[in-house]
This record gives C-alpha cells, structure tokens and sequence, in this order.
C-alpha cells in the first residue's frame, strides 16, 4: 500500500496500500495453490475498487508461498484493475539479473497502461541465493552492482556497463521501454546504516521494512537517507519514504487481535526458530500494538491514529503498506479488511 505525502497546510495526506507474499496457508488450512492466486486476484481487484493506491506483491521461493514471479501475478492483476499501481515488494534484485527485471516491469507497465513499480532488495529470505547459484559472501556487493545496472537500463535506451557478477553491456539496447518515462524504483532496506545512506546519494524513494520494536528507532536512519539525499542535490520531494508493517484493520481492536493474534504468533515464533528471535508471547505483542508499537492493528479509528504517529516519528511517512495475509487469517477476513481501509481509514486520513 502506498503512503504519498502531499503537503497541505503542513499536514500529511496518507495513501495506503497492501503488500502480499501470496500464501498458500490460512492458519491450518492449506489451500490448493489454485484457489490461493485466484482469492489473491480477488482481494487486489477489491483493493482497486476500495480506493486503496498500491498493491505489491514479494518475492520469495518456498512451499508456502506462491509469489517466485511477482510480475506474472502483478500483470495478471493489471487485467482486473483500473487505477490502483502494482509493485514489487520486493523484488531480490541480487539473485535476479537487471536486464530481465527491468523488461518484466515494463512489460507490466505496458499492460497496465503505466501503473507498474519496483521495490528491490537485497532480501532479507536468502533462499533465492543457493537456487540461482550466487554466493551469499557477495550479499552487498550483489545488490550495489546490480542496482547500478538496472538504473542504467531504467535512464538509458542503450547501455554500455561492466561488472563483476554479469557479462558486460556494450551500447546495447533493452526492450521494450516503459510506459512511464522513468519506471519507479524504491529501495526496499531493513536496519542497515549503509542502505539508508546509498538510497539518499541516489535520490530513490526508500522502503523501510518495520517488523519489531517501536518506529522512532527508525528515526536517525531516516535522517541520515535525508540528509544523504540533500547532499547529494535532490530536492525533499524526491526524497520519498515508505513503510511496509504487518498490521490487520477489523471492526474494533478486540476483534483484530482475536483474529490476527493466533496466526502471527505461530508465523513469526517459527520464523525467530529459523533466524533467532525470541518466541512471540502475549506481553510481547502487546507491546507491539501499544501506541508506540510497529504493528498496525485495530478499528479504522486506531488504525489512522497509529499510522499518524508513525508518520510523526518520522518526520513525514509518503508510503504504508499493510502485510497482513501470512497470519492465519481466511479470505473474508482479508477482503473485510481492505473494504475498512478503502471506506474508513483513507476518508479518515485525507481528514
């Protein structure tokens, strides 16, 4: 979901958006992975006619997910939708070779009529790295090359560019072009000094990725992109930043932790037995949905109050984007959820 700050009277008018990693798994039910992408279609069609302003769906290669082409999905989306954008969210650029990335998502903008964007990454799942044959010693250094190749293709028709990880470009030309002049590309990063500071010197859009904790920790990095943007010459309007929260929005608080609770603790609890984290526990998530906390959950009401907040502690926020279908909940339940956001937290919010 998009975030895009307008300023007027020096108020924050938030556009929001969803973020999806196509499950295959609601709670414990495994559905087919047929009926999976066509309730994923579904709930994106909805997104569009809610008003909502961006869709994005990631990138990852396991069982329980169905989102290994993230531009398949999105140009089949783009057949059903007429307004919303489609992203990637992210795309793990280091594992994917720039030229093809770049000819995906504008194929899709082409399909779409120019609603298309990426996010890339270096990816925080790093099972795409032994399946492509890319060493994860190289974990940066990918990511900086490629980058720098898939900017070139954006800005230039024809590309002359060497690296280390890819067989040079010599005034070669990649088809087909966007339809937008410049495809957006946001850089997607997690807690990184570096990648705060590598998005500001490229004047991108920057897409920060908050599971823990309470959001002002982000603040001083989010300084530091600015301040390396304006160094660097870009204006504060080309400075844009976005946030990507797992959050669920229901009728009231008590009935979006009763539904939302049971199946992030289970998610996340294997997740931190995977890449060390402490057990979710009660206490632990209450924190995370206090006030201060990263989690966006509850009524519309509670919902625009905390991503004001987040906004706040930021100094301005002009993207937030919800993942919320990797918590157990069903299809009705996430369809509910994008109606509240498109009829009561938006008109909430542009208030």
């Amino acid at each position: 979901m998009v975030l895009i700050t307008y300023q007027e009277n020096n108020t924050n008018i938030v556009e929001i958006g969803i973020d999806s990693f196509a499950s295959a798994m609601y709670g414990s039910n495994e559905l087919s992975s047929v009926d999976a992408m066509e309730q994923l279609l579904e709930r994106i069609s909805l997104a569009d006619e809610a008003g909502l302003d961006i869709f994005g769906i990631g990138e990852h290669h396991k069982k329980e997910f169905l989102d290994s082409a993230p531009a398949v999905i999105l140009s089949a989306a783009a057949v059903r939708t007429k307004r919303i954008r489609l992203a990637s969210a992210v795309a793990v650029l280091s594992t994917s070779d720039p030229v093809r990335v770049y000819q995906s998502f504008a194929t899709l903008d082409l399909i779409s009529k120019g609603r298309a964007e990426l996010v890339v990454g270096r990816g925080s799942a790093i099972e795409s790295y032994p399946l492509f044959g890319f060493d994860l010693e190289d974990y940066d250094a990918l990511f900086k090359e490629k980058l720098d190749l898939l900017l070139q293709i954006r800005d230039q028709e024809f590309v002359t560019w060497s690296g280390k990880f890819r067989p040079a470009l010599k005034n070669q030309p990649v088809y087909p072009r966007a339809l937008q002049d410049k495809l957006p590309v946001w850089l997607g990063v997690g807690g990184t000094p570096e990648s705060f500071a590598r998005a500001g010197s490229l004047g991108l859009p920057l897409m920060v990725a908050v599971i823990g904790g309470e959001t002002e920790r982000f603040r001083p990095l989010v300084d530091l992109y600015r301040q390396a943007g304006r160094k660097a010459g870009f204006n504060p309007e080309q400075l844009k930043v976005g946030l990507h929260s797992p959050g669920y929005v229901a009728a009231n608080m008590e009935q979006a932790v009763a539904q939302y609770y049971p199946g992030y603790a289970q998610l996340w609890t294997r997740l931190g037995r995977e890449r060390g984290w402490p057990p979710v526990t009660e206490a632990k998530f209450k924190n995370l949905i206090a006030p201060g906390g990263v989690l966006v959950l509850g009524g519309p009401e509670q919902v625009a109050e905390k991503l004001v907040r987040h906004s706040e502690a930021l100094g301005g926020v002009d993207r937030f984007t919800f993942q919320m279908d990797n918590a157990g909940l069903n299809h009705q339940q996430l369809l509910k959820s994008i109606e509240l956001i498109g009829t009561k937290v938006i008109p909430m919010l542009k208030k």
